[in-house]
């Protein structure tokens, strides 16, 4: 598949979010259980510091296939070359090669922002995910027992990280 992979825009923020809430519908990659507006979506992304880029995925017919987004790992200074980030694939178009797309750019645009390293948290349960980051290079460093509730039930969260 041609897949072109560029900055987001605003014209790009009402794809993201249904996409973004695809994945909190799906109950898979991210333990967010509320449906979030484009609003909502629009104060996440547009908050980030420049460093903190956001990249879309998008076939030569200019749909938005997935995003992906680097985060603040923590706020204090001696993090700084450490970045957390986010992959969300649109549902018809998973296992289709995008987030490994995805993937290769945000950590080329990290790398040339600065960081020195990747880390992820995705809940246990999401075996795709953890094979598309080993396959990349990602370590595991651990899994978190019990780190959250969907739907009333505990949710173990595996971590893990790259250095770039």
């Amino acid at each position: 598949m041609n897949i072109l992979i560029e900055e987001y825009t605003a014209e790009d923020m009402k794809r993201i979010t249904a996409i973004y809430n695809e994945g909190i519908e799906d109950r898979e990659a991210t333990l967010e259980v509320d449906i979030k507006t484009v609003e909502e979506v629009e104060s996440w992304l547009s908050g980030k510091s420049p460093r903190h880029k956001t990249l879309v995925a998008k076939n030569p017919e200019g749909l938005l296939l997935g995003f992906a987004t680097l985060n603040v790992f923590n706020p204090r200074d001696c993090y700084d070359g450490v970045a957390d980030f986010s992959i969300y694939i649109k549902r018809s178009y998973r296992g289709q090669g995008i987030g490994r797309a995805l993937l290769r750019e945000l950590e080329k645009t990290a790398k040339d922002q600065g960081f020195y390293k990747l880390v992820l948290s995705t809940p246990d349960q999401n075996e795709s995910s953890k094979k598309l980051y080993q396959k990349a290079g990602f370590t595991l460093v651990g899994t978190y027992k019990n780190q959250g509730r969907i739907d009333g039930k505990w949710v173990d969260i595996t971590v893990m990280e790259k250095m770039l």
